[in-house]
């Protein structure tokens, strides 16, 4: 089978686009993980699948599936370069979109090659929890911004282990079952930070993780009394924004503001 794709980047965080509107695409976890494998396939951190739109009042349907094949419920890169893609696909002009996506519908707002979406609800927060890892006693703060989030904060990224703490602490039995994604984050000053991010399904660091940097900013607004908005600077080099409401003790209007650039268009078979 033949495929035509969009190869895209979300400040580093990069993805296949594939277009199913008529849903006549069906593939197994293999020919995903295969798309995504970066010697013998495209290459991308994970796979972007355009579908008509599940519920009333969406304009389309997002579906994410992580670089081993696994589908998620969310990717904030993801849906800021899903946004452009539909958009480009459907032609759309107008200045805004919404979609469904596995963690509930997101809405996008367009400012040229820039897209800023709005996040679902975050949810189960954790704050200065100790847990035992084999570097000793680690600080852990845990949010979920679509998907699971662990967030250490570091005197300095540069020198931390984000490999081999990042998959200690992905697999841990306090984030059982399903396990975490892990984010390292230094503060550089007020309403600034400088975050690396350890991805599930990728096994591996990122240069971005959009929900990651949003479960940063959070976090970074309870522990540290960060106002909106956050800036954060990713380990592909580009600064991405998180702004957000303060509700009593709840976050609301959770948006992810940042760069997705169309890279290059073509065909594989898979």
């Amino acid at each position: 089978m033949k495929l035509k794709f969009w190869k895209m980047s979300g400040a580093g965080n990069d993805f296949v686009c594939l277009d199913n509107r008529r849903k006549t695409l069906r593939l197994s976890r293999r020919q995903v993980a295969h798309l995504c494998h970066r010697q013998f396939g495209v290459g991308a951190d994970g796979l972007l699948v355009l579908e008509p739109a599940k519920s009333r009042g969406s304009d389309f349907r997002m579906r994410y599936y992580n670089a081993d094949g696994g589908e998620a419920e969310m990717c904030g890169n993801g849906a800021r370069c899903f946004a452009r893609y539909a958009q480009k696909m459907s032609r759309i002009r107008r200045g805004q979109i919404t979609f469904d996506t596995g963690a509930g519908r997101v809405g996008a707002e367009f400012f040229g090659e820039e897209v800023r979406v709005e996040l679902t609800e975050p949810r189960d927060a954790d704050l200065n929890r100790n847990v035992p890892t084999q570097a000793g006693w680690t600080t852990v703060h845990s949010l979920n911004t679509g998907v699971p989030h662990a967030v250490v904060f570091v005197e300095t990224v540069e020198a931390s282990d984000v490999v081999k703490l990042g998959a200690e602490l992905r697999y841990h039995v306090h984030f059982q079952p399903k396990g975490t994604n892990v984010n390292f984050v230094q503060v550089l000053g007020p309403g600034k930070l400088r975050i690396r991010t350890y991805e599930r399904g990728v096994e591996g660091e990122t240069l971005a993780c959009g929900t990651g940097v949003a479960a940063a900013a959070l976090i970074a607004a309870e522990v540290h009394g960060f106002k909106s908005p956050v800036s954060l600077k990713v380990q592909g080099g580009d600064v991405l924004k998180v702004y957000f409401r303060r509700e009593a003790k709840a976050f609301k209007e959770v948006k992810l503001h940042g760069p997705a650039d169309f890279v290059y268009q073509g065909e594989i078979d898979v």
